[in-house]
């Protein structure tokens, strides 16, 4: 084994480990999908649909073109491996991470860190949390909307209602889970006892030390070589424990710690990484996505400042509202500003951006990539406006 790796294998080792490079073009099933997130350990959650809300897209970009009803299933069906936590952000994780992010949620419950709010709004409106769960148990699962209790709020995130900041911390404490999503993108809560399977939630709770290094064990495999930043950062971590929990998964032959040319901090790889000679990819990244969500590791690993920029002012974005990077090879190439321009039945290339080292095949390969995705959305083809320095190049290739 190598004390010192090169960025280039390091870039490799972690890719392979997010399960880039495999063949995309066969059928997809249940199977493959459940598959993919029990290799990423997490996948995140997103509302925002301008091109397709974002947990659907990391299993486009490793597995190709499949049918998006099927991880509705995986997720959402009344019999399905997956359940939604805050893990990263929030989340769709195997249903068998359930007891190890139960700490988490005592952690809520107790007001611990970051959870103050979640535990003084529980604290201090009881009586009316307790009826929002009576209610939920007496008439079954219920999105907030439905819950006709409290004062009403005034919409969008800081004018919550009371009843959905009630679900919203029974939630996060553990005392609700995600029943099923409907509509557009409402959650629809539920009792763990009415919607988990009985052996998940028969489970022992292990001790938080013990849950947390597992945590550190899966984000390690999904990741194949990281520094200690990007380890905690997989699941939220806290600091307090992070050194202890690495130190002994170290010790014990599980991480290896190894050197990377031009990366600051020791790296720590998984012994079960495989070490790919080559890497044969091609595909957008949603921005949320466990390869890139992380944007100091991003930078350290590609060379690549990225930001989301769905907040910033039109007129100071650089590269423009909901741009996912391409991801050519081992190397990010090229970003784009997508849209799905469902009315016109197009996926519009609102600008299209080079990194320095793009080659002459990039447009193309693009072109490629970018036809996959209108295909798998529905839409007719791809349209490209004349915007960023790549978009003249990349309408040719189209």
């Amino acid at each position: 084994m190598k004390d010192t790796l090169t960025a280039g294998e390091a870039r490799r080792i972690a890719l392979a480990a997010q399960g880039f490079g495999a063949d995309r073009d066969g059928p997809v099933g249940k199977r493959q999908l459940v598959k993919t997130i029990e290799r990423l350990g997490v996948v995140q959650i997103d509302s925002v649909n301008v091109v397709s809300r974002t947990h659907y897209l990391p299993f486009f970009s490793r597995l190709g073109a499949y049918p998006r009803e099927l991880l509705e299933e995986v997720a959402w069906a009344r019999k399905r491996p997956l359940f939604e936590y805050w893990a990263h952000e929030a989340s769709l994780l195997p249903l068998g991470a359930q007891p190890l992010l139960r700490w988490r949620m005592a952690d809520a419950q107790s007001g611990v860190g970051v959870w103050k709010g979640v535990a003084r709004f529980l604290r201090e409106r009881r009586d009316f949390v307790d009826r929002v769960r009576d209610e939920i148990a007496a008439r079954g699962p219920m999105s907030a909307g439905e819950l006709e209790m409290g004062h009403k709020g005034e919409g969008g995130w800081w004018g919550w209602s009371e009843a959905k900041r009630a679900v919203e911390c029974l939630f996060w404490a553990g005392e609700l889970t995600t029943a099923t999503r409907r509509g557009t993108f409402e959650r629809v809560y539920g009792l763990p006892d009415k919607v988990l399977p009985r052996a998940i939630l028969d489970a022992p709770t292990p001790a938080r030390a013990d849950a947390q290094r597992e945590l550190y064990r899966i984000a390690a495999r999904a990741m194949g070589i990281a520094t200690s930043k990007d380890l905690r950062d997989y699941f939220r971590m806290p600091v307090e424990g992070a050194k202890d929990r690495i130190a002994e998964l170290v010790e014990a032959g599980e991480l290896l710690p190894v050197a990377v040319k031009g990366w600051r901090e020791t790296a720590y790889l998984d012994p079960a990484a495989r070490w790919a000679r080559k890497m044969d990819a091609s595909a957008l990244l949603s921005p949320f996505d466990n390869a890139i969500w992380f944007r100091e590791r991003t930078e350290r690993m590609f060379g690549v400042r990225y930001r989301i920029e769905i907040y910033v002012p039109a007129e100071k974005r650089q590269h423009g509202y909901y741009v996912l990077p391409f991801l050519e090879g081992d190397a990010l190439t090229a970003r784009v500003d997508l849209k799905s321009d469902r009315k016109a039945g197009v996926l519009l290339v609102q600008s299209a951006h080079a990194e320095p080292w793009a080659s002459p095949e990039t447009p193309a390969k693009l072109a490629a990539e970018l036809e996959r995705m209108a295909g798998w959305l529905g839409l007719a083809g791809v349209r490209v406006e004349k915007r960023g320095d790549l978009a003249t190049a990349l309408a040719d290739a189209l």
